[in-house]
């Protein structure tokens, strides 16, 4: 069992890194970041696949 939360809305996740929502959704729909998805929503994104990919981004600036 996870002690750390893994799952949140794409806005907190955003909020989080400091990120545009927009860009976190560009991030889900290439499969970078694993979502949950309901009614064709995304709910909920992964955590460390947010974090990998803001790491990656901010090693390429």
């Amino acid at each position: 069992m996870s002690l750390v939360k893994t799952w949140y809305t794409p806005e907190k996740a955003a909020d989080k890194f400091g990120i545009k929502l927009s860009q976190l959704m560009e991030w889900v729909e290439a499969g970078l970041v694993r979502a949950e998805k309901e009614a064709d929503e995304v709910v909920q994104v992964n955590i460390d696949d947010v974090r990998i990919e803001v790491e990656a981004m901010v090693g390429r600036s």
